[in-house]
């Protein structure tokens, strides 16, 4: 039928996936789906799993048990095909200080074996949309943090990779370097790459991923859209409420519904939690307005993402 939404065209595909360190189990069971397109955030504390996923998937560890597929290709039986359509950058990678960002470039251009005549303009082109064309003939080691960062991301956008595996691409930038980071990411997607970013600034990726995945202790607690992170919680909403008049009196009201889990007044307004997360405003606007009370506005709370994580796990590590 015309104007049905096509199905989404998997790009990275984990089933079971498993990686022990000696007696230490860093993943137990892995199952995770990201999809063509998709800006991907991979989330959780130091130690949760997030980079052994992301070595394995780049073909730099083997898998204990279980499998992982990289655009059709196995990660195992298959490497060199998924080398060839990923870029990978690590939370720490080494840097030629002495070479200049062109030279850098070109010598990871030659290394997959982009012709000669070719690579001037590819190493432009990168440098370009990572906004560093005007550091081309820079030395690496005069570069600040923030421009080493991006030149990492050029290097791995040297060969166009259509999958891109960032681990922390934004670690020990400041402010402004991160939003430019963030900015390209968005780019980038627009380009039609895949990205799965691990990152511990949550409330970027809320706003920069469309889908992310929360794991600890090696075992993947969420995954899905953004938006339905929230609803995987067994907390109830959260509802801001104003009120005219006896502020007392409404707090009673509220306090011996049984459907209302806890209310504390915040900032001038009444901070409502509901007992369950099938409950809505409604129940508030309900009860204080059966009560006799006056009420001036009411509003959801939006979660954020680094409270829903904090909800969700306990910050053990293996």
């Amino acid at each position: 039928m015309s104007g049905e939404i096509p199905e989404p065209v998997v790009a990275v595909q984990t089933v079971g996936l498993s990686r022990t360190f000696g007696s230490t189990a860093a993943l137990l069971g892995l199952d995770l789906t990201v999809n063509q397109g998709d800006l991907f955030g991979f989330i959780g504390s130091n130690g949760a799993g997030k980079t052994t996923t992301l070595r394995i998937l780049a073909t730099f560890l083997s898998p204990s048990g279980g499998t992982a597929k990289v655009l059709g290709h196995d990660v195992v039986t298959d490497a060199d095909a998924v080398r060839n359509v990923i870029g990978y950058m690590p939370d720490f990678f080494g840097v030629y200080k002495d070479m200049e960002v062109t030279e850098y470039l070109d010598f990871f251009g030659a290394c997959y074996r982009i012709p000669g005549a070719q690579r001037e303009k590819t190493v432009n082109d990168v440098l370009e949309l990572v906004g560093l064309r005007e550091k081309r003939g820079f030395l690496i080691g005069a570069l600040s943090r923030g421009m080493q960062q991006r030149l990492g991301l050029a290097r791995v956008l040297i060969h166009d990779p259509r999958l891109l595996l960032l681990d922390e691409p934004a670690s020990g930038l400041d402010p402004r370097a991160r939003i430019e980071m963030m900015a390209i990411l968005q780019e980038l997607q627009k380009m039609g790459k895949t990205i799965i970013i691990s990152s511990h600034i949550l409330s970027e990726l809320q706003t920069l991923c469309n889908r992310v995945a929360i794991i600890e202790k090696g075992k993947l607690i969420y995954s899905g859209p953004v938006q339905g992170v929230r609803d995987h919680t067994t907390a109830g909403r959260t509802i801001r409420a104003k009120v005219a008049g006896d502020v007392e009196s409404a707090l009673l009201l509220l306090r011996t519904d049984t459907r209302i889990a806890a209310v504390v007044q915040e900032n001038g307004f009444l901070k409502i939690t509901l007992a369950s997360p099938e409950l809505d405003g409604s129940v508030v606007a309900e009860t204080l307005v059966r009560g006799g009370a006056r009420l001036l506005s009411l509003a959801e709370d939006e979660l954020g993402l680094e409270e829903v994580f904090m909800r969700l796990t306990r910050g053990e590590t293996q």
